[in-house]
């Protein structure tokens, strides 16, 4: 009964202590991605990490926040000051950080977590984890990026990065900053392992990044 209660305790520990979500303000039309949404916020639960996400309760986005808020964590959702009323975003749970603008929102979401995962969504989505996945690649942070490729939905952006890294304009090192899986456990497990490549590091790249965020600095997001 100890050794179980022990290997419990222990799964409990997590490296993170707090995970940005990416994903869609709407459902999807099919309920592999709620559930897995609503799986993610368990997960995080499960290991006693906390929540940052773009902020209130549409789509998968409400779904994610209201399990992480519903198994006592911490939920702090970042949102455009014109994005706030009810009748755009729901109503939110947790802490609700108002920002100026969308750069400032990706800014402060990606300094506030310590890893990124997207879900399945669209145009924000995949805007927000491309680029994370560019701040990694130039060394602006080493923060773990997940995607949560449910029912294969992101089959074929991977085989598009695949197509660039044969094609010469993704580096090979480069390709690994993604880690997907199809399980919310999967994900977790493998985010939980990731080890950075540092040789894409460049330091000399700092004062050129910082000039062309001008919102915030690599000290900011690398945190």
């Amino acid at each position: 009964m100890e050794n179980h209660h022990q290997q419990q305790q222990e799964h409990m520990i997590s490296r993170f202590k707090r995970v940005c979500v990416f994903c869609g303000s709407s459902p999807g039309k099919k309920p592999t991605y709620q559930i897995a949404a609503t799986q993610i916020g368990k997960e995080l639960v499960e290991r006693n990490i906390d929540l940052v996400y773009g902020g209130g309760s549409a789509g998968l986005m409400g779904l994610v926040s209201q399990a992480v808020h519903d198994g006592g964590r911490h939920v702090l959702g970042v949102i455009p000051r014109t994005l706030m009323p009810k009748e755009i975003t729901g109503e939110t749970v947790g802490e609700v950080r108002p920002v100026s603008g969308m750069h400032q929102r990706k800014a402060e979401m990606a300094r506030q977590a310590d890893a990124f995962i997207a879900l399945p969504g669209g145009y924000g989505t995949l805007e927000e984890l491309l680029e994370v996945i560019t701040w990694a690649q130039l060394g602006i942070h080493d923060k773990p990026v997940g995607l949560l490729n449910v029912d294969g939905y992101y089959n074929s952006l991977l085989c598009f990065i695949d197509k660039a890294v044969d094609e010469g304009f993704i580096a090979p090192s480069a390709r690994h900053i993604i880690i997907s899986a199809q399980t919310a456990h999967e994900l977790m497990c493998k985010l939980e392992e990731y080890v950075p490549d540092h040789s894409g590091v460049a330091s000399k790249l700092s004062w050129e990044m910082e000039q062309q965020l001008g919102y915030t600095t690599k000290l900011d997001i690398a945190r």
